[in-house]
């Protein structure tokens, strides 16, 4: 009988983003022998180098530069409307390499071995990887696949990084755009369009749906396109782009066609329709393991692929591709090859956007309810009549929760405007722990602060709850005396 193969390593994990990370650390809590393959420049997988870290803190430094144009004004002179590119980005690259440099600390400080170069499977065990020194082969126990994903590019032309982008473009922009257009209209799309309409830069945001981020709860959405609007977006909704080309000239400038025959010229296009993962390169079909046309990997609801001792997670195996869920899947995947009991991933996560507004929810959308027939009643409140809003000088921002119209129980929370990202941790934990009306009621917030909101909009439901139970006792009492009278014999 022949010995159990000796591996190199129990997890490799090939990606150092949220997902790749977070695994490697877990793993390594547990004594087990790991390393960590990264093909980028940094360690942080695309999270850090172009993606949430870069965009997030572009979005910082636009809103730095607005109040900072805003306060100006008051004194009597003005910053330009438009700053350049590099007054913007030169903060970028500080977070950027400050944030890579978190990662390694931390993934060394748990003695993870960390790999540079580009991973490929030889065979479910065996890896190749091409670094910078030359080639080395790899063995392992498990590997997890936590490679993210990249942009997708337009058809029929060349993404440039001058004329022709996709969001890995925006933190290495040498010069703003005076014109912008947008195609796409998703999370991404709508969030870059709000930064460059902040500027001062036209920005024309195309999209084949009716509206943006159909996800969200109408209002919000709706609240978001305002908003955008008055700040000059235009919205081409249910159109379809036939092409996208290069137009000569000095400078070079972009130009759309639509299949409704308009046609859109600017400074610059900014392509962001979908991404795709990238898993390309490793090699999947050594292991007979197929990803879909968009490159993602299937998984099971313990991210085991269908290959044994290979798992996944992450924006690779698509929705929700969140930062904060990949993170949270990457220390499942961990737990369960290893056999550490561990519950599924939370029902109730928070979805932000940090477009200008920021938008963020978790629950259920009154539409969703309303298609289920869920009777329910909202609450509302609005910065403008927070003592907190005032003081951001925000009165627009607007919090709404849906609460179940005869349990009480909390069912959703939708917010846009000042700190929605973070506000909404709240009605998360309440939402979690099963509780709801009567929590807001019944407790103190500590004033003034926009956790005020929470008490604000507690109280409009409530009171709209007693308006519906004093509604439904009435015609309760009604339906009894419309009752037929029957005598004793």
């Amino acid at each position: 009988m022949s010995a159990p193969r000796r591996f190199e390593y129990d997890l490799v994990c090939i990606g150092s983003g949220p997902a790749g990370q977070r695994a490697a650390v877990q793993a390594a809590k547990l004594g087990k022998r790991v390393a960590v393959i990264e093909r980028r420049n940094l360690f942080g997988g695309v999270c850090i180098e172009t993606g949430t870290i870069p965009s997030k803190t572009f979005r910082e430094a636009v809103k730095s530069y607005v109040r900072v144009q805003q306060s100006s004004a008051a004194f009597g002179f003005r910053l330009p409307k438009r700053p350049s590119a590099e007054m913007l980005l030169q903060r970028v690259s500080g977070v950027v390499h400050g944030e890579a440099d978190t990662v390694v600390e931390q993934l060394q400080r748990n003695d993870v071995e960390l790999i540079q170069g580009a991973a490929s499977f030889v065979d479910e065990h065996t890896l190749k990887v091409q670094g910078p020194t030359g080639e080395r082969i790899v063995t392992t126990s498990n590997t997890l696949i936590a490679v993210g994903t990249r942009p997708a590019n337009p058809d029929g032309v060349e993404t440039d990084g001058e004329v022709i982008l996709t969001s890995d473009h925006v933190p290495r922009l040498d010069r703003l755009p005076r014109t912008l257009a947008v195609v796409g209209s998703g999370v991404i799309g709508v969030e870059y369009a709000s930064m460059f309409a902040a500027l001062g830069v036209k920005v024309t945001l195309i999209d084949k749906r009716e509206r943006p981020l159909e996800f969200l709860d109408r209002e919000i959405s709706d609240e978001l396109v305002h908003r955008m609007r008055a700040n000059h977006v235009t919205f081409l909704g249910g159109e379809a782009v036939e092409e996208i080309a290069v137009l000569e000239g000095t400078p070079k400038r972009g130009g759309i066609l639509l299949e409704s025959g308009k046609c859109i010229v600017a400074d610059a296009i900014l392509f962001s329709v979908g991404r795709q993962a990238a898993t390309d390169t490793l090699g999947l079909e050594n292991i007979d393991l197929k990803p879909d046309k968009r490159g993602r990997i299937s998984v099971g609801e313990h991210y085991q692929t269908d290959v044994p001792g290979v798992f996944a997670a992450g924006d690779v195996i698509g929705y929700p591709a969140l930062a904060a869920t990949s993170s949270e899947q990457g220390r499942l995947a961990a737990c369960r090859m290893f056999g550490l009991p561990a519950p599924p991933m939370a029902e109730h996560y928070p979805v932000g956007i940090y477009a200008i507004p920021e938008v963020s929810m978790v629950g259920a959308t009154e539409e969703e309810l309303t298609r289920e027939k869920v009777p329910y009643e909202t609450g509302v409140a609005r910065f403008g009549e927070i003592a907190r809003g005032q003081i951001l000088g925000d009165d627009s921002g607007f919090f709404k929760m849906i609460f179940h119209r005869h349990e009480r129980t909390l069912l959703g929370i939708h917010c846009i405007g000042t700190g929605a990202t973070e506000l909404v941790h709240v009605g998360q934990a309440v939402l979690a722990l099963g509780g709801g009306l009567d929590y807001f009621v019944d407790n103190v917030f500590n004033y003034p602060t926009l956790a005020e909101c929470y008490k604000v909009a507690a109280f409009n439901a409530l009171n709209k709850i007693q308006t519906a139970e004093a509604f439904d006792r009435l015609k309760s009492g009604k339906e009894r005396r419309k009752e037929p009278r029957i005598d004793a014999a």
